[in-house]
């Protein structure tokens, strides 16, 4: 051994020496001695898989170091030598620093390369062949990665596989182990179907129902009823186990489980709503878990440590629930510290849990088989047909004999004033005598045809049994202090439900744990539905054999105190009624930990989402990760289900929040389906949109049956929650299928659409509003924007629209840039529709192509929005009216859309402003398909104009008949249901004005000069002014409109057209005007045409600033542009005259169709 150790030290020494020191504890080491500044060794890393243990002398070196094995024999010091080497640089690679005098140069050695990797079960080199490394152990979590499963299979045997999972068995989900239980950061996967995924649904399934209250469920409802009740639940959770097993297998399910699976299903606001139910829920099964820890404490294992005690048997249940509520309230407490301090305590428990789980049920089965043919011996004592509780007396007989003397029972006093025969007795107990019957007859009694229909009672009535004579006295009421066994609530089958439903639940259990399963997308479907086979199969036959064996009112006993205070199910199980109370004591802890463990990392996944902010501080915790404040809100949240303190009552509840959870886990798997999305390609195939929908209407089904009222408080819960993430939670974009459905019905409604035009009574206005940007590519005019959103009472189409010149190469930048600034405002003024910016080479082919193409199918819009092209007389090349004529106008007219012309728009309100009161008037002048009737009644929807009357003014000629014209818009009126004053203007026929002459003069004249004499830019703008100016100081008394933002003329500006003037002028230019040409011109006369036009807008404005001139908004016809387009400049100028004085003016023209009618 010497030898050989001395052999291996020469083959160290290069290590110890690169190390710049040796190893004192070595004597056979040639190396010098280590140097007097080494720095102190660090910690060994720990090991607490255990996978370690009884790997023989291979790995023995680091087994000191770890604590997993006794030390080894001194004839090993140079092995644990050598692994103390190692393990120390294993340590220093894994801090990636040097550490004193160890350099890194070290990581060329193999071997401690090979370290890191493990860290600390260390592939050590057999005796005699340094160069190949001993196999690491299969089942340590922290082994190779190189190793292949056939390998591991060949060298750990399936024996002893099981045995080390069994070992390190856990029934918390991903992410829930204490971050000291292990120093890597990540754990190799080496669960499978069994470890991972059946056994902790069995043991999630499997809880306090089963022990503490199916027994009395099937005693009321019967086995009939019982088996429907149980087969409606097991069908609800195996048909939502399908549809979990499809959408888990569609991808990884990282930790979260059922909340990841529905949020990245169904969105966000679903996903959040039903993750807090689901939330709320797995917190209240905590307290029901708690509850049943303290029932069977009190009533079955320690009466004797009830704090309040009641005085008479009414206060008995009052002094039980604050009994529960007290320690209650201390076991959350310790159960809370422990989760606290660290869920490793847990964690080592689990085995114990699950062992006792499954015990408990083997020792039912067993008691069954054994009550075949040797029945236990639990006698009831019957008085007349009623169950007598056995507090208080033992023999079932009204007397005894104590020596020669025949004198009352203990039974006799509980009924009667004394011991003696004399003495006086309940009436009901002297007419009835008294019988002792087996509760447990046996599984070859018989007992099922009496156990077959229900029996349902209500609170305060005694249980009986059926078929036994029984003489009642009249008239006599019950005295609660008898020792009769009472029904401590009313039963009805719906209420049952509601009980019995959270004892299938936990199927959640295996999708949980996905990250710790070898194969995720095989384990979770076979081993869930596997296990909700296996706990169906046990329910429905405990049904069956607890009708079979146990006799009726002892099932209908809650508490079981006609067999002496014991467990009703633990008095079939064999060996002894203890095995069912320990092992359901120890089982319902265990689920309570779980509980208060997994609802606070479930909270802190749904808060690190970020989806609901007022829930993101719960996202934090202590410095490994545990959700420190999260547990703290479940523990508080469990407190309130534990002052409710009755089992019965908190059963419902968590009832309401799994089913909800259920049924939406049903609903994304048929949404999913039924959209047929690319990225839906679930491994597991047996499933079908059916099935989920079934599935969906069960869960909501019972959802009403276990308690209406429950229900729709869950629903409004999750309703408001759905809400607060849609309107104030973070947009997340999951890929969900609400997004797939919002698309595919879409397209289904755009291709209805398409089937052809909406009816009149369908027709609302579908805007294009166009904007213009400035330099920076910001709205000019955002008034637009706020008068769209006053419009939207309609809630059709909003698109906004703008275009930028150039070429879209060059100016794509600026194009988002600008659909930004768009959106942005959008936002701002709350308008909801859609954006769109085009690039063009000018802006009248953009105009044309959005009015043309914007929308999709059906959904176009059918009106433009445009504001009043401002300045158009001072425009250089005259294009803005020019673009506004030929593109807005006529292309409107020819595409038959409607058009709306915003003149003075920034005098328009905002949306945070309010009209106290006011008029909308509008001036109908002629019919437009009732476009002038529709939009002041939409606009009065909106909170700005609501307070604003409506006025309808019509234009009356000399030859109508004006009282039948305001008596029929009336009526028209009336029949639209559209309330408004009504008043006919007469226009009277009048020689043109002096004034009216002159100005169709000038309009002239302005035409012909710019046409014929070629002005320079500055005397083109002075010329343009000074005609303005003329034709405004006729109104002397009004200001100018706002809405026009027309530069101030240059002061001491004097343009007048002489002789000489043109002389000078016809130096300038290229092709001079003749002399001629311009006395002509001063000759000319206005067309009388352009003449009668003119004095219609003059006298029409007249009326209109007399009757409106107060008016908040004045809407009135806008009149078709001229046939001939020289006409067009002149078309500009009659609508300006039109609207001359007024503030706020909505020129409207209709798309020639009805958009309003009578009928309904």
């Amino acid at each position: 051994m010497q030898r050989a150790a001395a052999a291996l030290s020469q083959q160290l020494c290069g290590l110890c020496t690169a190390a710049g020191g040796s190893c004192p504890r070595w004597r056979h080491c040639r190396t010098p001695p280590r140097p007097a500044a080494q720095p102190a060794r660090p910690r060994a890393l720990p090991c607490r898989c255990g996978g370690c243990r009884g790997a023989g002398p291979d790995i023995w070196p680091l087994a000191p170091l770890l604590g997993t094995a006794p030390r080894p024999p001194r004839s090993t010091l140079a092995w644990r030598a050598a692994g103390r080497v190692l393990s120390l640089q294993a340590q220093l690679i894994a801090a990636g620093r040097p550490a004193g005098g160890f350099p890194l140069d070290l990581h060329r050695s193999p071997h401690c390369v090979d370290a890191l990797r493990r860290l600390h079960v260390l592939a050590w080199p057999a005796r005699g062949s340094w160069g190949q490394a001993a196999p690491a152990r299969a089942d340590c979590p922290h082994g190779s990665e190189l190793r292949s499963p056939q390998e591991e299979m060949d060298t750990s045997p399936m024996v002893s596989s099981l045995l080390s999972g069994l070992a390190n068995y856990t029934n918390l989900p991903q992410g829930s182990r204490d971050a000291d239980s292990c120093p890597l950061p990540r754990q190799a996967p080496r669960m499978g179907t069994f470890m991972g995924v059946y056994l902790p649904c069995l043991q999630n399934i499997f809880g306090v129902i089963l022990f503490l209250r199916l027994t009395w469920v099937v005693g009321i409802a019967g086995i009939m009823e019982s088996f429907c009740m149980v087969f409606l639940c097991c069908s609800c959770t195996m048909l939502t186990a399908i549809s979990m097993s499809a959408i888990a297998t569609n991808g990884v399910v990282p930790a979260g489980g059922s909340y990841y699976m529905i949020s990245r299903s169904l969105g966000p606001e679903f996903g959040g709503a039903v993750g807090l139910c689901f939330y709320l829920g797995t917190t209240f099964a905590g307290a029901m878990y708690i509850l049943g820890t303290i029932e069977i404490l009190l009533a079955y294992i320690f009466p004797a440590m009830a704090i309040f005690k009641a005085e008479d048997a009414s206060g008995e249940a009052a002094a039980m629930l604050n009994n529960m509520r007290v320690y209650g309230t201390c076991v959350l407490t310790c159960m809370a510290t422990v989760v606290f301090v660290g869920v490793k305590y847990v964690n080592k428990f689990a085995l114990v849990f699950l062992g006792c789980v499954i015990l408990s049920i083997l020792a039912i089965y067993a008691g069954v088989i054994k009550s075949a043919f040797d029945p236990p011996s639990f006698p009831i004592c019957l008085l007349g047909n009623r169950t007598l509780s056995r507090h208080g007396f033992d023999l079932c007989t009204k007397m005894v004999v104590e020596g020669n003397e025949t004198v009352g029972s203990k039974l006799w006093e509980l009924f009667c004033t004394s011991r003696f025969l004399n003495a006086t007795c309940d009436e009901y107990f002297t007419m009835n005598n008294v019988t002792e019957i087996e509760g447990i007859p046996g599984a070859a009694s018989g007992l099922i045809q009496e156990n077959l229909w229900s029996s349902y009672l209500t609170k305060g009535v005694i249980v009986e049994k059926r078929g036994l004579p029984s003489v009642s006295p009249p008239d006599t009421p019950v005295d609660m202090d008898q020792p009769y066994v009472f029904s401590d609530m009313t039963s009805y089958f719906t209420l049952l439900v509601g009980i019995y439903f959270p004892s299938v639940t936990g199927i959640m259990a295996g999708s949980n744990r996905s990250g710790d399963l070898r194969d995720a997308q095989k384990s979770i479907p076979t081993g869930t539905i596997l296990a909700i086979a296996t706990t169906s199969a046990v329910y429905i036959s405990s049904v069956v054999l607890f009708g079979a064996c146990i006799e009726g009112v002892v099932l209908r006993d809650k508490f079981g105190e006609a067999v002496n205070g014991n467990l009703v199910v633990g008095t079939l199980a064999w060996p002894s009624p203890w095995v069912i109370v320990i092992g359901s004591f120890f089982s319902t802890c265990g689920a309570g930990l779980q509980s208060l463990t997994g609802a606070p990392r479930l909270l802190q996944a749904i808060s690190r989402d970020g989806i609901v902010p007022f829930l993101r501080v719960f996202g934090h915790g202590k410095a490994n990760g545990e959700p420190t404040w999260a547990l703290l809100l479940t523990a508080c949240i469990c407190e309130i289900g534990i002052l409710i303190a009755s089992l019965d009552e908190v059963a419902p509840i968590l009832s309401m929040f799994f089913l909800m959870c259920y049924m939406f886990v049903n609903l994304a798997c048929a949404v999913q389906t039924l959209l047929r999305t690319p990225n839906w390609r679930p491994r597991f195939r047996y499933y079908h949109w059916t099935l989920s929908f079934l599935g969906m209407s069960l869960c909501l089904a019972l959802m009403f049956i276990c308690s209406w009222y429950y229900a729709l408080v869950a629903m409004l819960i999750a309703g408001l929650i759905y809400k607060y993430i849609e309107y104030r939670g973070a947009e997340k974009e999951w890929g969900d299928g609400i997004r797939g459905l919002s698309l595919s019905a879409a397209r289904y409604a755009l291709l209805r659409l398409e089937e052809g035009p909406p009816h009149t009574k369908n027709w609302r206005p579908q805007l294009l509003v166009l904007v213009r940007g400035d330099q920076e590519q910001n709205v000019v005019h955002p008034q637009l924007l706020s008068f769209t959103s006053q419009l939207k009472a309609g809630k059709g189409l909003t698109i906004v629209a703008s275009v930028l010149e150039g070429t879209f190469l060059d100016n794509h930048p600026q194009a988002q840039r600008a659909e930004e600034s768009i959106r942005r405002l959008m936002e701002a003024e709350k308008v909801k529709g859609f954006c769109q910016v085009v690039i063009s080479s000018n802006l009248r082919d953009g105009m044309s192509h959005l009015i043309q193409s914007s929308g999709l199918g059906g959904l176009q819009h059918n009106t433009v929005l445009v504001g009043w092209p401002r300045s158009w007389r001072q425009k250089e090349d005259h294009q803005t009216w020019r673009n506004f004529i030929g593109t807005l106008v006529r292309e409107t007219t020819a595409g038959h859309l409607a058009l709306l012309v915003a003149k003075n728009v920034a005098m328009f309100p905002g949306n945070q402003e309010r009209f106290s009161e006011g008029h909308i008037d509008v001036w109908w002048i002629v019919h437009d398909g009732g476009m002038l009737m529709l939009l002041p009644f939409l606009l009065r929807h909106h909170k700005v104009w609501r307070k604003c009357k409506m006025r309808i003014f019509t234009v009356a000629q000399m030859d109508d008949n004006s009282i039948q014209m305001k008596k029929d818009l009336t009526t028209f009126l009336y029949h639209l249901r559209i309330t408004a004053e009504v008043e006919v203007v007469e226009m009277v026929s009048s020689d043109i004005s002096a004034y009216t002459y002159e100005k169709t003069l000038v309009m002239e004249q302005r035409s012909q000069i710019l046409k014929q004499m070629h002005l320079t830019k500055n005397e083109r703008e002075r010329e343009v002014q000074l005609i303005h100016d003329k034709n405004t100081t006729t109104f002397s008394s009004s200001s100018q409109s706002p809405g026009d933002e027309v530069e101030t003329a240059p002061e001491k500006v004097h343009l007048t057209w002489t002789k000489e003037k043109s002389v000078a002028e016809k130096n300038k230019s290229k092709s001079p005007v003749s002399p001629e040409g311009i006395k002509d011109f001063f000759n000319m006369k206005p067309n009388q045409s352009n003449v009668r036009r003119m004095h219609t807008a003059v006298k029409l404005n007249e009326v209109i600033v007399k009757k409106s001139q107060d008016a908040k908004l004045v809407l009135l016809n806008m009149p078709g542009p001229p046939r001939n387009r020289k006409g067009d400049e002149n078309y500009m100028e009659f609508l300006e005259v039109l609207t001359e004085h007024l503030d706020r003016v909505l020129l409207v023209r209709g798309g020639g169709r009805e958009v309003i009618t009578i009928y309904s």
